[in-house]
């Protein structure tokens, strides 16, 4: 059950505001929050309801991201007529969570399958679902497995069943090249160990802007928090909805394309093997973290585009 507290100060869209353009900033309000519980954990949503809108769109986090970290974004996307939501997955953000050393990444898919039902059937309004970083194969993975996704938007489509988009994911080359052969070995035995997220990713290629890609780091919602050596092994060898089985709805990439952290070119092989319609456009000056124009005017005509396609069908 859905349940509204409306009590959270957060603070933090402030500090993520502030890297924005002076125009987008005037957009951003902040979210009213809400709770679900999923299995154990008491799972904590932000949101920016409006029952007039058409349609509704789900941000979804990556690693070392967060529902308020994204909101700037969420908030950008809510101005366009949107109803927004966004969930912060286990280990990340407000939400709660009982025996964080054995979260893992197949739990992040579970439990987005679980929220669109669930959204859904008490909302029958086309819903969208726009990823971001990691949360753009999460946001693919739960359009294809629910079915009952309109629309999928992404700024990043990274496969680890890539090598080269392995290497790209990790801090080093060579770790991410043998995840899928060392991790599940040291996951046997401390799969519950707590590392922090920037000893494993290269946490300064967040943004291209220093003091943006710190204050991702840092955060201690996101970034600057721990994650078991588990969930890095279960998503190293995830085995995701092969592009060219894919039954879902259309998917935008939306990749930045001054990003120092996954290069365009990875999100864009995986894009070009899916199965059915999509569209690609790549940001501007953006980093990892899009934040630059012209990229989040071209990231706002996109999301406007995707809207507004829904919205007709």
């Amino acid at each position: 059950m859905l349940k509204s507290m409306n009590a959270i100060e957060y603070t933090e869209v402030d500090e993520y505001s502030a890297f924005l353009p002076e125009r987008f900033r005037a957009l951003v309000r902040p979210p009213t929050d809400s709770w679900w519980t999923w299995r154990s954990t008491r799972v904590h949503i932000a949101r920016a309801a409006d029952p007039s809108a058409a349609v509704r769109v789900m941000v979804i986090h990556g690693a070392g991201g967060h529902a308020g970290a994204l909101w700037p974004g969420a908030a950008v996307v809510a101005a366009q007529g949107a109803e927004v939501f966004a969930p912060d997955l286990p280990l990340y953000g407000r939400t709660e969570v009982r025996d964080p050393g054995n979260i893992r990444y197949r739990d992040w898919v579970d439990l987005l399958c679980e929220l669109i039902v669930a959204e859904k059937a008490s909302d029958p309004r086309p819903l969208i679902l726009f990823g971001a970083s990691m949360g753009g194969l999460l946001a693919y993975e739960a359009a294809a497995r629910t079915g009952i996704v309109d629309a999928v938007v992404a700024t990043c489509l990274l496969d680890t069943a890539d090598v080269a988009a392995r290497e790209a994911a990790a801090r080093w080359a060579i770790l991410g090249r043998n995840a899928p052969r060392t991790l599940p070995v040291i996951a046997k035995v401390a799969g519950k160990l707590r590392v922090p997220v920037r000893w494993l990713t290269p946490m300064s290629a967040m943004s291209n802007n220093p003091a943006l890609a710190r204050l991702c780091a840092s955060d201690p919602l996101g970034g600057g928090g721990r994650i078991p050596l588990g969930f890095l092994a279960d998503w190293f060898t995830f085995a995701h909805t092969e592009p060219e089985d894919y039954r879902g709805p259309a998917v935008t990439l939306a990749h930045p394309g001054a990003d120092r952290w996954t290069p365009p070119q990875l999100s864009e092989r995986f894009l070009s093997r899916i199965a059915g319609p999509t569209n690609a456009v790549r940001l501007e000056n953006c980093g990892h973290f899009p934040v630059e124009d012209p990229g989040l005017t071209q990231l706002e005509a996109t999301a406007r585009s995707v809207l507004a396609a829904v919205a007709r069908s």
